[in-house]
């Protein structure tokens, strides 16, 4: 039995909404861009920056506001990254990873994409999802070109995996960091909680891919024959500039995970690493940034500034009060519209504001919730009957909702422009016509898994 209708509407208007006056302009606005990003008749960073131009000229939101939703972090991180591979490309690494991979999998079609899209998903539990493809895409370039494997497929998907093995884990996505510093639960309740979903919904997800690209995993005999001959070794091309851009790697990993107990941000680790490799390989400066892709971080700033116009004018949270008074305070409807809503939401829109609009919502209901259940001040009822529900629902919607299109993740972004580079046109469409089924069978599991879970035992 849930909250009277009464309680509920006085909860809902007490709850504390900015202002609403020109909620609408933020939204059009970011509906037309999201338009025409997906009619591909414009390049989606033209249309992005376009966008966050046209939100600021016409007060949606002030230039000075509109810097402070850009996330530096990502844009660090991104930078960074790029920096690293390129230098590492440089020497032979990701040809070598290629044959080596190539030959331990035999040439067998559906053992690489099973590898990739597992070792994708465990690395990106514990790193950064866009640090996971940035690492993994161009490796999987070379390796589909070796077998003739199809390319676009496997790094759409491993673009989806990394978004599904970073839902597993307190550290493995940015809303999930946000849900655990709020709430206060805990690294080891996110990995009871979350992980038996996520390797469900894995599970789930690579056999529908095996069955859906079986005939296009096959690898011609010949092919086979020939990656069992050749020798990893004889793809590197410098040894003395690989050692020592590993070695740089390997401290900027370990600083991605002490960083997070020195609350040292990984962007800031990585855009340090970027540099000293530079330094220590002596690489030329001006070169190795140009291997950036400054396209794909100009288009994520213009959506981070376009998504702040719409946070600025209160959509998100006037959002959630609505969610509240749609389900009349039925827990169960509750948690499901909030997987639903915010897995819908979060594939056109970033799900770090949604998140962050979320949290005290959900924070300010379990009270009404609370007193309606009988369990009043208990803390630890509170957290069993109402708190894992309802935030498990937001963490699987946040995190997996980024699957449902392009625009939906930084890693999606980034998989699509390194793709592009590579001469892999990755679109809009071709995107959506795997993730987004994907994505909806990854919240109908995530659906079942809260019931039976939360509600049926």
């Amino acid at each position: 039995m849930g909250p009277s209708g009464e309680a509920v509407h006085e909860l809902a208007m007490a709850m504390e909404v900015p202002p609403t006056t020109g909620m609408w302009f933020p939204i059009i606005a970011f509906a037309v861009v999201y338009a025409l990003i997906a009619s591909e008749r414009v390049d989606k960073t033209v249309a992005a920056c376009l966008g966050a131009g046209l939100v600021i000229m016409l007060r949606g939101i002030s230039y000075h506001r509109a810097l402070t939703y850009i996330d530096l972090n990502v844009v660090f991180l991104l930078v960074g990254m790029m920096m690293i591979v390129g230098i590492l490309a440089e020497t032979g690494f990701f040809e070598w990873m290629a044959v080596l991979v190539a030959r331990k999998t035999r040439g067998n079609g559906a053992a690489v994409l099973m590898l990739f899209l597992v070792l994708t998903a465990v690395i990106s539990a514990f790193l950064d999802n866009v640090t996971t493809v940035v690492l993994i895409a161009p490796v999987t370039i070379l390796v589909c070109q070796v077998l003739e494997l199809p390319v676009i497929p496997f790094l759409v998907l491993e673009a989806l995996f990394s978004n599904i093995g970073g839902t597993a884990t307190l550290i493995g996505d940015p809303p999930n960091i946000m849900i655990g510093s709020e709430t206060g639960l805990s690294f080891n309740e996110f990995i009871v909680h979350l992980t038996p979903a996520v390797l469900i919904i894995m599970a789930a997800s690579v056999a529908a891919v095996l069955a859906l690209y079986r005939k296009q995993l096959v690898v011609r005999e010949a092919l086979r024959k020939r990656i069992e001959k050749a020798d990893p070794a004889a793809a590197i091309t410098d040894h003395k500039r690989l050692r020592r851009s590993l070695s740089v790697f390997a401290l900027v990993l370990a600083g991605f995970f002490l960083g997070r107990v020195a609350g040292i941000e990984p962007g800031i680790v990585a855009l340090a690493g970027g540099m000293l490799t530079a330094l220590v390989c002596g690489s030329d400066i001006r070169r190795v940034m140009g291997k950036v892709e400054w396209n794909t971080i100009l288009f994520l700033v213009g959506l981070f500034m376009m998504v702040g116009a719409m946070q600025e004018r209160g959509v998100f949270v006037w959002l959630g009060r609505e969610i509240l008074v749609l389900t009349r305070g039925n827990l169960l409807a509750t948690a499901l519209v909030i997987l639903w809503g915010s897995a819908l939401a979060c594939s056109v829109v970033n799900a770090i504001p949604l998140t962050m609009a979320m949290i005290p919502i959900i924070q300010a209901m379990q009270p009404v919730f609370a007193a309606q259940m009988g369990i009043g001040g208990d803390a630890a009822a509170i957290h069993m009957h109402i708190t894992y529900p309802l935030f498990w629902a937001l963490s699987l919607g946040a995190c997996l909702g980024g699957n449902g299109t392009l625009v939906g993740a930084a890693a999606n972004v980034v998989i699509a422009q390194t793709g592009r580079r590579n001469g892999y046109d990755i679109t809009f469409m071709n995107f959506a016509r795997i993730s987004f089924p994907l994505m909806i069978l990854s919240i109908v599991i995530s659906t079942l898994y809260l019931w039976v879970r939360y509600f049926l035992l």
